[in-house]
């Protein structure tokens, strides 16, 4: 069906041997060699090289392009902003609704999670990938309630057994206590809210938690959440969060946390103190920095369109170019230096100093002898290659591995969790120099000697 299309779509006076020629293309005789998934890559380094028959590795271009560029570029994104949030800060994923269309949204959580993230609201994801799925009640919900006589039903069970209470009522008793301590009218908390607080506690008694910003965060979220959580505590069981979705998130996080500390001191209630605080509403890496800067009581955070979209590079600019056919080095010449092609089949090494810190890439010549650990190379830094640089690697690591050969498979593929870890290993491996966000210092990548030469003849 394919060949016949193409006839279709292509001149008339195309040779009907070109057709016969297509249907007998066969991948098995392609090679594909790679640095693993989740390595931490840098310009011009061949992070993937195929061989095979011309017109089939001519065909896999776009394909294997579609496959990398965006993984490659929400991966990358994610992890920035796992640099700027720290280690234990938590960090969901949630941009299904701005992401391009579902293929982009479940790529976009795939590779999210690679770069560092721990969770995503794509529940698809999570049933397609394992990726651990979280979310939060929304806005549409709080707004659909509007007294609590809609609560139905209303009765829980307390935790240890017994007989059933009515969680609206006890939830009432203590929102009057709530506000004496805060010092706001209970009148000023919204009853719909409050409603929608406690029909999902009856729900979820074990996974309550609060959307606070519905109405206004100090008069009516914030009270009314503390009303349910504790009527729930009474009955044996633990608010799990709240999130907040507008303002100054990092300034009122701080506000909430003294708000749960001193009802955790006045009500005897020592947990309430550290219960989670959750932000979303369109954070990006200008946000996490604030958060650092001014300081917050902030413990998960949601990030979804400066995520998926990338909007600070909204494009990766990997490419596919011949660099050998027949036996034969090929260079593509231009008038941008940067754009040149490096020719030849090559070996990739990674260079690390005594530290343990990678300090450069090193591209050879696919049949010169390996570097060794200890021994001085002469090599060429791209951008400098007028002079020769000497370095002693204290390690070398190949970066290439060979991933499918004769038709198969033949490199055990890691799981997606595994490739998550990779992934945090080769960024913390990264001399801080390096891994810093603002003004890194250029990481070197350099050629041997040989491929110098090879590059200058063919030039």
């Amino acid at each position: 069906a394919d060949v016949a299309y193409l006839r279709s779509v292509l001149p008339s006076t195309t040779d009907d041997a070109f057709f016969d020629y297509l249907a007998t293309l066969d991948a098995s005789e392609v090679t594909v060699t790679a640095i693993p998934e989740g390595s931490v890559v840098f310009p011009r380094v061949p992070f993937l090289q195929v061989k095979g028959p011309l017109l089939v590795v001519q065909l896999l271009e776009t394909t294997l392009l579609c496959l990398v560029n965006y993984a490659s570029l929400v991966a990358t994104n994610a992890a920035r902003f796992r640099l700027l949030a720290g280690p234990d800060m938590k960090l969901m994923e949630m941009g299904l609704r701005r992401a391009q269309g579902p293929d982009g949204a479940l790529s976009a959580s795939k590779y999210s999670y690679i770069g560092g993230f721990d969770c995503t609201s794509n529940i698809l994801a999570g049933k397609l990938y394992g990726i651990p799925v979280r979310g939060t009640i929304a806005h549409s919900f709080v707004m659909s309630f509007r007294c609590l006589e809609e609560v139905q039903p209303r009765e829980l069970l307390p935790l240890a057994g017994g007989d059933p209470v009515d969680l609206a009522d006890l939830a009432v008793s203590w929102l009057q206590r709530v506000c004496d301590l805060l010092q706001t009218p209970p009148s000023k908390a919204n009853q719909g809210e409050l409603a929608a607080f406690v029909s999902y506690a009856v729900t979820f008694p074990c996974d309550f938690q609060g959307l606070l910003d519905t109405y206004c965060v100090r008069r009516s979220g914030l009270p009314n959440f503390c009303a349910v959580a504790l009527a729930l505590h009474q009955l044996g069981y633990q608010a799990i969060g709240v999130r907040l979705d507008s303002g100054d998130l990092a300034q009122q996080s701080k506000e909430i946390r003294e708000v749960f500390r001193a009802c955790g001191a006045h009500f005897q209630v020592p947990w309430f103190g550290t219960i989670p605080i959750a932000v979303s509403n369109d954070i990006s890496e200008q946000s996490l920095e604030q958060f650092r800067r001014e300081g917050s009581e902030i413990n998960m955070i949601g990030i979804g369109t400066n995520l998926v979209t990338c909007p600070l590079q909204p494009s990766l600019g990997c490419v596919y170019k011949l660099v050998e056919v027949n036996g034969s080095p090929c260079l593509k010449l231009t008038e941008d230096e940067e754009k040149m092609t490096i020719p030849g089949m090559k070996a990739i090494y990674r260079l690390y100093d005594a530290a343990g810190h990678p300090f450069m890439d090193l591209m050879a010549l696919e049949e010169e002898p390996s570097p060794s650990a200890g021994q001085e190379l002469g090599i060429r830094v791209l951008g400098r290659l007028e002079e020769t640089t000497k370095v002693i690697p204290t390690t070398v690591e190949p970066l290439h591995r060979t991933y499918f050969r004769d038709g198969q498979v033949c490199e055990p593929l890691p799981s997606l969790p595994e490739v998550r870890t990779h992934a945090q290993v080769s960024l913390n491996l990264l001399n801080p120099a390096h891994r810093r966000l603002h003004e890194p210092q250029p990481y070197p990548v350099a050629v041997t000697e040989r491929l110098h030469r090879l590059f200058l003849e063919l030039r």
